[in-house]
């Protein structure tokens, strides 16, 4: 049986390359791609991959919030890889946290990314060659009992929902839509949002959502 694999970036040229890439392994198989969060979780959830390479910073969901809505409602043999070229510290604990079982920097050699599926497959953790796995493995012990180290860790997943899709330029009435909610719940959320994270206005709320990967609008 061939490793199933799922692809989330919202790059189209960098989609095809990974599945060209991949397929010159006879034992995975592409079996989709999604241009955005949304699209691979609802797919994901459908398809039942064993593993979904997963780009953190796209529209509508990003690849964090991705990643624990497939822990949380697919099927549990699904395992993420998140393949990005974010590379704080931040980023990586909150994919780690999200249950990603791997992390590689999109400048990764196109080796370590085919070995990264067989190694996830296999039950095992992932990263690239700065960070072994045995060490990812105990700090993940490590953080259940650690403080947050990201502000956005004050915020839960329909927040962080809410965050990104007002930062993309969403209404609360497109937001509601998109999330099946009442515009007045939305404005609640995003009030909450800004409490929490004690910013005032939207413009600073942009800028946080770059600095902080939730959003891969450009400032």
């Amino acid at each position: 049986m061939p490793i199933n694999v799922y692809i989330a970036d919202d790059h189209r040229v960098v989609r095809e390359g990974l599945q060209a890439l991949l397929e010159t392994d006879s034992s995975i198989k592409v079996v989709g791609s999604a241009p955005d969060g949304q699209t691979a979780v609802r797919e994901v959830k459908r398809l039942s991959p064993d593993v979904v390479l997963m780009d953190i910073a796209m529209p509508g969901l990003n690849g964090i919030e991705a990643t624990r809505k497939i822990m949380e409602t697919c099927s549990a043999s699904t395992r993420v890889v998140i393949l990005s070229m974010l590379t704080s510290n931040e980023h990586i604990v909150r994919a780690l946290r999200a249950g990603a079982a791997g992390y590689l920097m999109k400048e990764c050699a196109g080796k370590e990314v085919i070995e990264a599926v067989h190694t996830v497959y296999s039950g095992k953790i992932y990263t690239d060659s700065d960070v072994t796995g045995v060490v990812i493995q105990e700090y993940l012990r490590y953080l259940k009992d650690s403080p947050p180290v990201s502000p956005l860790d004050r915020l839960s997943l329909r927040e962080l929902e809410v965050l990104q899709l007002v930062v993309e330029g969403k209404s609360s009435r497109q937001i509601a839509d998109i999330l099946f909610l009442s515009p007045k719940t939305v404005e609640t959320y995003r009030s909450r949002v800004m409490q929490k994270l004690e910013i005032k206005n939207l413009p600073a709320l942009v800028k946080f959502a770059i600095r902080h990967g939730v959003t891969s609008v450009e400032d």
